[in-house]
């Protein structure tokens, strides 16, 4: 399974995946490991510190190509990445079929990241998770997240 956290920078889903990482492999459901795919991480590893649309582009691009390998090889796979265009984000679901599944992220508050902030970016309009971070501390979102319908109907947890 490709659980992937999406939403702009400063709004939680690098916390909320790190969280879901460590409540899944708790739980131990499943025989394989769970994974984290993180997109400053990736940015540093790959040193793409190019923020245009084009550069947007390659990261999503390159951590689908890792998440999708991860998910080939029996692994879960967590990712938390702005990934802000719809587009993108549907053909990767296209591909992957029942076995994605997507976490929206969002604050109305301003936050230490907002430098980052993508002007473009298009939030999931059907099959997603909504998490909204303005007022919900991680403990409360990771709570909405796995007691909602969607992650239950998969067996995560």
């Amino acid at each position: 399974m490709i659980i992937w956290l999406t939403g702009q920078p400063g709004a939680g889903k690098t916390v909320l995946g790190n969280m879901l990482k460590g409540k899944m492999e708790e739980h131990k459901t499943f025989t394989y490991e769970v994974k984290r795919v993180d997109g400053d991480d990736l940015r540093d590893l790959t040193v793409n510190k190019d923020y245009s649309i084009k550069g947007r582009v390659a990261n999503v691009d390159t951590a689908q190509k890792i998440a999708h390998y991860l998910h080939n090889n029996s692994d879960n796979v967590v990712v938390s990445l702005v990934s802000p265009y719809i587009d993108q984000r549907e053909e990767f679901k296209e591909l992957i079929g029942e076995n994605i599944l997507e976490i929206y992220v969002h604050t109305t508050e301003k936050r230490e990241r907002d430098h980052f902030h993508t002007i473009g970016y298009q939030q999931p309009v059907s099959n997603f998770i909504d998490i909204d971070t303005t007022v919900d501390t991680p403990e409360e979102s990771l709570l909405k997240i796995i007691t909602h319908p969607e992650w239950k109907k998969r067996k995560l947890i």
